[in-house]
């Protein structure tokens, strides 16, 4: 066994990215272990009829995480990685032929949302875009950029006397009906209520707080030079720039720990190396597979009926025309109800799917570049999680595809099937992607009050081994990923200055303390 007492990250996704990156910076060596050939998790890159494509995030928000986490290491995030601010978030359509652009200035949005519905509608979006930023200067500092509280922990930091403040999370309420006191066009509740599914949740059952992603999005959304998986690849270079070790093929099939903690891990093919810490970013429901031998981690897999949804995509280059695409534009099923009761309580497909498309040669205001014909586009559609026991079939994905196409052409968008080439991903592939997650992309899902504070923290029942990916805390998306990966490796520098404290000169060994 080799004998460095590195820390180790498992999986090269936004967190385990991050922690490389705040470990390498605290003075530590880090070696990188990714099961497949390149770095970014799901921010992952597929070549369609020659072309690459982004087939996982597309959206990227909260600037100031990665801005921390480059300053952390002496660089800068604007030198490093070319980001442009869209002016224009996103173009919704429906099937009635009906459009609205919502923009980065609150205002703009108003006005839009007063010509497409009314001024009472455009009212209530100012209140909602209030209460939203509101909810997230509350919840910033005391749950996004924190270690895991309970909920007791969290009035704390909140402040025991700052009812006001509290109540005004609202997480005793739907968000859906929550967007009823703000919206009486039910269109707009479908809109904004589409918030809820960043987290791969309902927004029937997701609890109001989350209307908090709106202000995330409202306050910045970026392009990213070369994708999002260009952001991955240059938080990859900022790493090795560090120190950092990244191997890609290399699959740990198991976590080896004793008395005082983790001492290492077991490779595909028997290979072993030794670890004085392990952050593991893969799904958390993947660990207690990896541990069997090491004790508990105190981590246990999500039930089945608590994944967060999963997505059948569709990588594509098509010529389109009709409905004028913008990077970002969703389409919307006429029942949203009737489409989550599918998805949710069904676990089927819905038959009218709202897609989102994100349209990768276009600007934020739609331009395509001069001399692009057949553009490239990723499709999403919400889809169960039960990717471990159920196989979609050649003819079910091909059913998928033509019922998107068929909604699309219902908004006005019409995509040429002549020359079209795709690579789907269902549930199953998903699964295969990502193990123990069933194809949930966003670890557990965010229903009920409770449910945020069921995800796991960075620290684990093994002293010695940390989380960090979009199913623990503060979690998913890239951003909140990329926090994770920072709380886990600032958690493995405390206990290891614990450890160093509490140990008597005499005695080797020691406990850390959580």
């Amino acid at each position: 066994m080799q004998q460095a007492e590195n820390v180790v990250v498992v999986g090269a996704g936004a967190g385990g990215l991050a922690a490389a990156i705040s470990a390498a910076a605290s003075g530590l060596s880090v070696t990188v272990l990714e099961r497949g050939p390149a770095p970014g998790g799901k921010m992952r890159r597929l070549s369609v009829g020659g072309r690459d494509i982004d087939a996982g995030p597309t959206v990227l928000t909260m600037r100031w995480v990665f801005e921390r986490l480059f300053a952390m290491a002496g660089a800068d995030l604007g030198s490093r990685i070319g980001l442009r601010k869209a002016g224009l978030i996103a173009r919704h359509g429906w099937r009635d032929g009906a459009r609205l652009d919502l923009f980065s200035d609150v205002e703009e949005s108003a006005r839009a949302i007063a010509a497409f519905s009314n001024r009472d509608n455009a009212d209530g979006y100012r209140r909602f875009a209030a209460q939203s930023a509101a909810m997230f200067a509350t919840l910033k500092p005391s749950y996004i950029d924190a270690q895991r509280p309970g909920p007791l922990t969290l009035m704390a930091r909140i402040g025991l006397l700052n009812l006001g403040e509290q109540l005004a999370l609202k997480p005793l309420s739907s968000m859906w009906s929550a967007l009823g006191e703000c919206f009486s066009d039910p269109r707009l509740r479908q809109l904004f209520g589409r918030y809820a599914t960043y987290c791969g949740s309902s927004p029937f059952l997701a609890p109001a707080t989350l209307m908090l992603v709106a202000h995330v999005e409202q306050d910045g959304v970026w392009l990213c030079d070369g994708g999002m998986h260009g952001l991955a690849r240059g938080m990859e270079q900022l790493a090795r720039d560090l120190g950092v070790t990244f191997r890609y093929g290399a699959e740990v099939t198991a976590i080896e720990a004793g008395r005082d903690g983790v001492t290492g891990l077991t490779l595909e093919g028997g290979e072993r190396l030794a670890a004085g810490s392990i952050i593991f970013n893969g799904d958390a429901s993947a660990l207690a597979g990896l541990t069997a031998g090491a004790g508990s981690s105190g981590v246990a897999p999500t039930p089945r009926a608590d994944r967060s949804l999963s997505a059948v995509t569709f990588a594509m280059t098509a010529r389109t025309s009709g409905f004028p695409l913008t990077h970002h534009s969703v389409f919307f099923s006429d029942d949203y109800a009737a489409e989550f009761d599918d998805l949710t309580r069904g676990r089927t497909m819905p038959a009218i799917p709202t897609t989102y498309i994100c349209a990768q040669d276009r600007d934020d205001q739609g331009q395509l570049p001069a001399g692009v014909d057949r553009e490239r586009m990723l499709f999403i559609l919400n889809a169960p999680a039960d990717g471990d026991t159920k196989s979609f079939s050649t003819k079910e994905t091909g059913q998928c595809l033509d019922q998107a196409l068929t909604h699309l052409s219902a908004c006005g968008l019409e995509v040429d099937r002549t020359g079209m080439e795709v690579t789907p991903t269902t549930p199953d592939r998903f699964h295969a992607l990502f193990p123990g997650t069933g194809g949930a992309l966003y670890g557990r899902a965010t229903h009920g009050w409770t449910a945020s504070f069921r995800r796991p923290g960075a620290r684990t029942r093994i002293p010695g081994l940390y989380l960090a990916g979009g199913s623990a805390h503060p979690g998913p998306g890239v951003p909140m990923a990329t926090l994770s990966g920072m709380l886990a490796a600032e958690s493995l520098a405390a206990d290891r200055a614990s450890t160093r404290r509490s140990r008597p000169a005499a005695i080797s060994g020691g406990m850390s303390t959580a």
